[in-house]
C-alpha cells in the first residue's frame, strides 16, 4: 500500500480508454508543473455487473494518439491527479472483467476517517471479485491537505493460473513520490508463459526515475514497473502502464479454466498467495500509519481482514 498525498496542482481527468493499452510515450502531454517528492512506502501494499469479452491482442499494442491524463480545473488541495486518473481507470478496467460483482464489506471498512497528528485521515475502499479473480480492491486515502495514497490489489481464485495484479501511488504536496505496478506470480516458476511474453511485448516509457524494490520485494515479478512519475507526462504514462498490465490479467482471466480445488497446481498456487500476503505484512509503514490512526487491534484487523488477507482454505 502506498502512503497518501496532496498537491498543489489541479486535479486531472483522464481521458478513460480501457479497452485498449497504454499510449505511446511520445502522445503524452508534456506539461510540466512541480516536481514530485515524499516518502514512499509501498503495499507490496461495484458497481457495475457487465458481461466482457477479453481484450484483444491488439490492446497489447501501443497505438499512436491514445487517450491521456489533461488538466481539468480544481481548487488546491483537492484530489492528487495521478491518484484520480488511475482510480477511474482501474474502475472502468474493472467494470470489463467477466462476472464482476461486488463483495459485502463491513460498514466500518467501506469509508473511515480518523485523525493522525492532528489531520483528518480519510480512507475509501471498494472491493469485487470476478471470473478468476477472487478478490479485487481498491483503496484511496487521504490525510489532511497533504499525503494521498491509491492500493489495488487483485487476488485470483488459486483454481486458475492467474498472478496477483498490484498498483500503488504515493503522492504528496511535492507530487508522486512512488508509483508501482506488476504482475505477481505465484508460483516458483514464475508467470504463465503467455502472460509473461504479453508483458515483454509491451513498450514500456522511458520514465526518468526508476526506484528500488524493498527488501521484501521479492514477491515481485522481473516486469514490475517501480518509478517516481515526473511531471503529468509521465503520470499518464503510469496511468496507461497500469492499464496495460489490466489488458493482460484480463485476457488471461476470461480464457482461464478453474482446476479442482485438490490439484496439485491449485494447492500450489494458494501456498504462493499466502506467501504473497505474508510478504505484503512486512511493510511496517503501513502498520505504523494505521496504529498511530486508530489503535493497534484496528490495524491488525483491516491488514488481516481487509488488505492482505489470507486466501480461504480449498475445499
Amino acid at each position: 500500500m502506498i502512503q497518501p498525498s496532496s498537491p498543489d496542482e489541479s486535479p486531472v481527468a483522464s481521458e478513460g480508454h480501457c479497452q485498449g493499452a497504454a499510449p505511446h510515450p511520445e502522445q503524452a502531454p508534456a506539461t510540466d508543473p512541480a516536481q514530485l517528492q515524499g516518502e514512499a512506502p509501498l503495499h507490496g501494499e461495484a458497481q457495475a455487473h457487465r458481461r466482457a469479452r477479453a481484450p484483444s491482442q491488439e490492446q497489447l499494442q501501443v497505438p499512436e494518439g491514445a487517450g491521456s491524463l489533461r488538466p481539468a480545473a480544481g481548487a488546491s488541495g483537492g484530489i492528487h491527479p495521478l491518484v484520480d486518473a488511475l482510480a477511474e481507470r482501474i474502475r472502468c478496467c474493472r467494470a470489463a472483467l467477466p462476472g464482476l460483482e461486488p463483495l459485502a464489506i463491513a460498514p466500518d471498512l467501506e469509508a473511515i476517517s480518523g485523525s493522525l497528528d492532528g489531520d483528518a485521515l480519510f480512507i475509501r475502499n471498494e472491493v469485487h471479485r470476478s471470473h478468476g479473480l477472487r478478490k479485487l480492491h481498491l483503496e484511496t486515502a487521504r490525510l489532511g491537505a497533504g499525503l494521498q495514497i491509491l492500493h489495488c490489489v487483485f487476488f485470483p481464485d488459486p483454481r486458475c493460473d492467474l498472478p496477483v495484479f498490484g498498483a500503488d501511488i504515493v503522492a504528496g504536496r511535492g507530487g508522486v513520490s512512488a508509483a508501482i505496478v506488476d504482475l505477481s506470480p505465484v508460483q516458483e516458476t514464475g508467470l504463465p508463459a503467455g502472460i509473461r511474453a504479453a508483458l515483454q511485448q509491451w513498450q514500456r516509457p522511458p520514465f526518468s526515475q526508476q526506484r528500488d524494490l524493498p527488501p521484501w520485494g521479492s514477491i515481485f515479478s522481473p516486469e514490475v514497473l517501480f518509478v517516481r512519475p515526473d511531471g503529468p507526462r509521465e503520470e499518464a504514462w503510469f496511468v496507461d502502464a497500469v492499464e496495460a498490465f489490466l489488458v493482460v490479467l484480463a485476457q488471461a482471466a476470461a480464457a482461464a479454466v478453474p482446476q479442482p480445488p485438490d490439484h496439485e497446481a491449485t494447492v500450489s498456487r494458494w501456498h504462493g498467495q499466502l506467501r504473497y500476503c505474508k510478504q505484503q505484512k512486512q511493510n511496517d509503514k503501513t502498520r505504523r500509519v494505521l496504529e498511530k490512526a486508530f489503535d493497534p487491534h484496528w490495524a491488525d484487523r483491516y491488514i488481516e481482514e481487509l488488505l492482505f488477507d489470507d486466501p480461504p482454505p480449498l475445499c
